[in-house]
């Protein structure tokens, strides 16, 4: 028998011999933005989701960009499905990993299209350094409060074994009202969401690589040391 996972992330994954629930707890509303700040040639423009790729998608042709990086394997996968040349993705796949090994030439322009919630360490960091940097945001997030309810009805009727998170936000969303049932088996990537689920006193788990696989890796190998 094998465990009921719930992944909570926008984007699906599935393992044939895994039991996998993919319930959202982020929903994604699109935002205006100047598009006259589309009208500038940039050397770069980074990536940092899927979700970034797919609402940015309908304007790259209008923008003359000459290199393409991309923050996480998924997110490179998502770009070469969609005809996008990458031209740097970091083996580390967070912020702070693409800012240890990223490198453009002295006062290169640099666009990033991302939630209008990211975190900032990304773009406060790069525009300190010789780097003109433009922030776009693309979308933000919205609570999906139909997969909440329903996961926290599946915790009280004990039907699920493991409940992952990949982002902060979808950690908040799950925790603000208080009214999340006893339970004790979560499971994150990255240590920026291990850090926001600590502010709500839950213990939990950390992925060794910031990946989805090795998310759903941990959380069997630990269902296989509690079932002994």
């Amino acid at each position: 028998m094998r465990p009921v996972i719930v992944m909570t992330q926008t984007s699906e994954f599935k393992k044939n011999d895994t039991c996998i629930l993919h319930m959202p707890f982020i929903d994604v509303e699109p935002l205006l933005f100047d598009l006259s700040l589309l009208e500038n040639n940039y050397d770069w423009l980074i990536f940092s989701s899927k979700n970034a790729v797919k609402y940015f998608y309908p304007y790259l042709s209008k923008v003359s960009v000459s290199h393409i990086a991309v923050i996480g394997e998924k997110t490179a996968e998502y770009c070469h499905s969609m005809g996008i040349k990458v031209d740097f993705c970091p083996d580390d796949y967070s912020q702070e990993g693409f800012l240890k090994t990223f490198k453009a030439a002295k006062n290169s322009h640099i666009l990033i299209p991302s939630s209008a919630s990211a975190r900032t360490l990304l773009q406060n960091t790069l525009a300190q350094q010789p780097y003109k940097v433009r922030k776009i945001d693309l979308y933000q997030p919205i609570p999906h409060t139909e997969n909440i309810i329903a996961v926290k009805r599946l915790m009280r009727d004990k039907k699920i074994d493991a409940v992952t998170f990949a982002s902060s936000s979808a950690v908040r969303y799950f925790f603000e009202n208080n009214d999340v049932p006893p339970f004790d088996n979560y499971f994150v990537i990255g240590q920026q969401t291990l850090e926001t689920l600590e502010q709500y006193n839950i213990c939990a788990t950390i992925a060794d690589i910031q990946t989805l696989e090795s998310l759903v890796k941990k959380t069997l190998e630990s269902w296989k040391d509690n079932a002994i």
